[in-house]
């Protein structure tokens, strides 16, 4: 299931927020050794989960977090321009139909099967969405390993500057342009999806 999570609906979907961020808190703090705070010592989550955040949440029938992302606004401060505007040569791109993906989030210790059927899920999740809003492209930080995967997927990735060595990691900014031939090319890609989506939001 594909949940769609906005300030609309966020009340009701407490237990997917709550997996989530119990998840990040697992992959980023725990696994990837982030240097970032934990709620409770339980959830991550920073200034940026605020109301204006979005988030689309792959769950298993249960409503656990499988996979998720956090969708920023580039209309206000976002962590691009706020914390890495040396990876951008040039302008960075921003307005009302350029959203900021951020915290992309694989749950540990399901198998890999589950995973990459989670993982393209949310991949086609964020296609989707975006066609649905009228959103033409996506920006996000990601550590070069993770950029050039990005790259595999099909659609139409690109980096915004050169990588940058941020605390022993080389960091990449990019660009995901969204146009109705993206999810096709995903497919083509191998990427596909059945999951349907279980709530729906405008993310701006």
């Amino acid at each position: 299931m594909l949940l769609i999570i906005d300030h609309q609906n966020r009340t009701r979907e407490h237990q997917a927020l709550r997996s989530m961020f119990e998840a990040r808190k697992r992959v980023f703090i725990d696994l990837l050794k982030w240097d970032l705070p934990a709620l409770a010592g339980r959830f991550e989550l920073d200034h940026f989960d605020d109301v204006d955040a979005t988030y689309l949440i792959a769950t298993d029938e249960a409503g656990n977090h499988l996979a998720s992302a956090r969708l920023l606004l580039t209309t206000r401060p976002a962590l691009l321009d706020s914390l890495f505007p040396g990876l951008v040569a040039g302008d960075i791109p921003q307005g009302p139909d350029v959203l900021e993906i951020t915290r992309f989030c694989l749950s540990p210790g399901i198998g890999a099967r589950q995973r990459r059927i989670a993982r393209d899920a949310l991949l086609v999740g964020l296609a989707d969405f975006a066609l649905a809003n009228g959103i033409r492209t996506y920006t996000g930080v990601a550590e070069l390993p993770w950029f050039r995967q990005i790259q595999t997927f099909g659609w139409d990735c690109r980096p915004l500057g050169e990588a940058v060595l941020h605390r022993g990691q080389a960091l990449m900014a990019l660009r995901i342009d969204i146009d109705s031939s993206t999810v096709a090319k995903l497919a083509s890609a191998g990427i596909v999806s059945h999951a349907t989506a279980a709530s729906s939001a405008r993310a701006a």
